[in-house]
């Protein structure tokens, strides 16, 4: 029975082991979101991982959501990213970029006034957006025509291209959690009525399928990961029937051969509850990754028992740099810092310590 620190062969990649860092945006890249010497050192620091997976980072200019979060698509970009994948990996490490458009999440104030898209007109309600003007609510999305939506399949793919040329050895598509690919997935947010990219599961899921093939030209499909969160109502989302998407998503992704299937197994607000991991694991017979409030022990389990091939840290990683080390000896966790979560600077990202430090 395999255990969190046995090697988990990815594509051409072989992991030293099964403790992953989950994408964490944590709002320090620079102006111009440009990744810097801050973000290099903070992803260096964790490389005893697994596997590395960034933050969500942007694959297009004018669709930002979080004010400092970084992009890929221009030059000067993939020339910061390179100082991450060089600095991961002459610590030993790998790493993936999380390819990413925030869709309705985005907001005008953080765009040069421009309306954020989304498949409908429906705004994210019951939360607010920090903007240079401070929180504000939400707007009602511009509704994406079908011709444009090969826009947004070319950007995702430029990104993935762009992505190889700054050093990555992979990259993860972001298709939950509310952003633009997971809200033409569910229909709580998807509701289009006519044409190719509305109604039915398949036509939902027709932008997504259209990313992964487009990134596949790019890179080799082991080399590709995507990211699901069919329960996840975080960004005001939902769906009629999360369950059976999950079902659909992981039979259909598993035709791709990919690196690896990532889900978020629960609902972070509680609004949704159901199992999607037992019937995504019947469906998709390549290495699946798990994510969302695992213990060491529970994890350690759920790979022993085949439920999961891999779990991906949050939190528990943010703070703690050495994970993978202070999970075998058994040492405690230092604890998160919430208020330095989305701040600026090394207080609360770089500067949290180590057993060696102790």
């Amino acid at each position: 029975m395999p255990t969190l620190f046995d090697p988990l062969s990815l594509g051409t990649l072989t992991l030293p082991n099964r403790i992953l860092l989950a994408p964490l945006t944590r709002c320090r890249a620079e102006e111009s979101h440009m990744p810097g010497t801050l973000m290099a050192e903070h992803y260096a620091q964790r490389a005893s991982a697994g596997l590395l997976i960034t933050e969500a980072t942007m694959v297009m200019a004018g669709n930002s959501a979080f004010w400092s979060e970084p992009g890929i698509y221009s030059a000067a970009q993939v020339a910061g990213w390179q100082q991450t994948t060089d600095a991961v990996h002459a610590a030993g490490g790998h790493i993936f970029l999380q390819l990413w458009h925030g869709g309705r999440a985005c907001h005008p104030l953080l765009n040069n006034g421009q309306q954020p898209v989304g498949p409908s007109p429906i705004a994210i309600i019951g939360d607010e957006v920090h903007t240079p003007e401070g929180k504000k609510a939400y707007v009602v999305p511009r509704v994406l025509a079908d011709d444009e939506l090969p826009q947004i399949v070319a950007g995702f793919q430029q990104a993935a291209a762009n992505a190889k040329l700054a050093g990555f050895d992979g990259v993860e598509i972001h298709a939950a959690n509310g952003y633009l690919l997971d809200q033409f997935l569910r229909d709580g947010t998807n509701q289009r009525s006519s044409g190719r990219y509305g109604g039915s599961v398949a036509n939902r899921a027709r932008l997504l399928l259209e990313v992964v093939e487009a990134v596949c030209q790019e890179w080799d499909s082991h080399c590709v990961g995507v990211r699901l969160s069919p329960l996840n109502s975080f960004n005001d989302m939902r769906d009629s029937d999360p369950v059976g998407l999950a079902a659909w998503l992981a039979k259909r992704l598993d035709e791709y051969a990919l690196a690896y299937l990532h889900v978020m197994r629960r609902d972070m607000f509680q609004q949704q509850a159901a199992d999607i991991l037992t019937p995504i694991r019947a469906n998709y017979q390549g290495v699946l990754i798990s994510n969302m409030g695992y213990t060491a022990d529970e994890a350690a389990t759920a790979i022993a028992s085949g439920a999961v091939d891999a779990v991906a840290f949050g939190v528990p990683f943010l703070a703690n740099p050495d994970l993978p080390a202070r999970f075998r000896s058994g040492a405690p966790l230092n604890q998160a810092d919430p208020d330095t979560f989305y701040s600026s600077g090394p207080a609360g990202y770089t500067d949290y310590p180590t057993l060696s430090m102790a």
